[in-house]
């Protein structure tokens, strides 16, 4: 590893908790120079930020008297400066939305805090939806924004929300993947009234079986579908395509599997839509690499919570983009650390 370049990435997070808890060295005496090392040491070793040194409280009275949107921001300015470098805003792009959640173990309430089955001890999650680029042609395939999910959210809201953050760093966009959560008639209404071209997994109870099970194994078959559904006390009509494939056969199980995609844009049909889909399987990659950064936190604050996902995705995207190919995620995390901790000693 090069010092330098370390010594560089450390230099940008600085920059991002700055920015995203509105920390300057003329009005504050601990900045992102002092919460830096903490926040490293935490993620290299999944623990808690009172763990491996007395910054908790300062850094979590900061997060707590900024707003949400600073640190939504502080991500954004880095993606920005990575569309220049990357020239990402040239590149015609394919994405995915997915949520990825954090277990909670206290007592369940509010509206930050979903509740869950209390199996392991788990009472609860916190939720965030993550849009990620997922475009074959693009090595860099990082998450460009990711926002926090309360309960009783409107999805086409906040996708819409991510997109419209998005779109200034990104080119065209080619296609959005869904998996079968995201089936959704609200969701598909705005995606086609802003013209964003969209392909959704279809849910078993709602992929019309009287016309997929007739049809013989491997045989393909799109029809038009209308859908109305009601919105701000009105009922609205809409249409897209329903694709049905019945008993395709999936090489990494060995099995035979029967799919059902809605699409609104035809070109899709004319591919081979399972190997389509399965790009957003990379979101989910994503995810599991995201988890070897985790912070611990005990905290109900989703703000909090939310300070610390971004912060280990902004670890995430530093290294997808930098590192990759010559360091394992957890490696560079210590190398970080390391690499953070003798740099804020020269410095004293």
């Amino acid at each position: 590893m090069i010092d330098e370049r370390l010594i560089f990435s450390n230099r940008t997070l600085k920059k991002f908790i700055n920015k995203a808890l509105g920390l300057s060295y003329e009005n504050h005496e601990v900045t992102g120079f002092e919460l830096l090392h903490p926040l490293l040491s935490s993620a290299s070793h999944n623990t808690y930020i009172e763990t491996v040194g007395n910054k908790a409280d300062t850094l979590y009275s900061d997060i707590k008297e900024s707003p949400t949107r600073m640190i939504t921001d502080s991500y954004l300015d880095y993606i920005s400066r990575l569309s220049q470098k990357l020239e990402l805003h040239e590149k015609e792009v394919i994405l995915a939305f997915d949520y990825t959640d954090e277990d909670f173990y206290g007592e369940v309430n509010g509206f930050d805090i979903h509740g869950w089955t209390k199996k392991d001890a788990v009472t609860g999650k916190f939720k965030f939806i993550t849009c990620s680029i997922v475009s074959d042609d693009i090595p860099e395939k990082i998450p460009l924004t990711s926002l926090p999910i309360r309960i009783g959210h409107y999805k086409s809201d906040v996708i819409l929300r991510c997109l419209s953050s998005v779109k200034d760093y990104i080119g065209k966009v080619k296609l959005i993947l869904f998996d079968r959560g995201f089936y959704d008639k609200d969701l598909m209404f705005e995606l086609n009234k802003n013209n964003f071209p969209y392909l959704i997994f279809v849910p078993k109870h709602q992929d019309k079986k009287s016309i997929l099970y007739p049809l013989s194994a491997g045989e393909e078959v799109a029809i038009y579908n209308e859908f109305k559904f009601p919105k701000n006390f009105s009922n609205f009509t809409d249409e897209n395509i329903l694709v049905f494939l019945k008993q395709i056969y999936d090489k990494k199980s060995d099995k035979n599997y029967d799919w059902v995609f809605a699409t609104n844009v035809e070109w899709v049909l004319l591919e081979n839509l399972v190997a389509v889909y399965k790009k957003r399987w990379r979101i989910e990659t994503q995810f599991r690499v995201h988890d070897e950064a985790r912070i611990k936190c005990k905290s109900k604050d989703m703000k909090i919570r939310y300070f610390l996902f971004v912060f280990e995705q902004m670890l995430q995207t530093i290294w997808i983009c930098f590192y990759k190919d010559e360091i394992p995620f957890k490696k560079f995390l210590i190398e970080m650390e390391k690499s953070g901790f003798n740099w804020t000693e020269k410095k004293r």
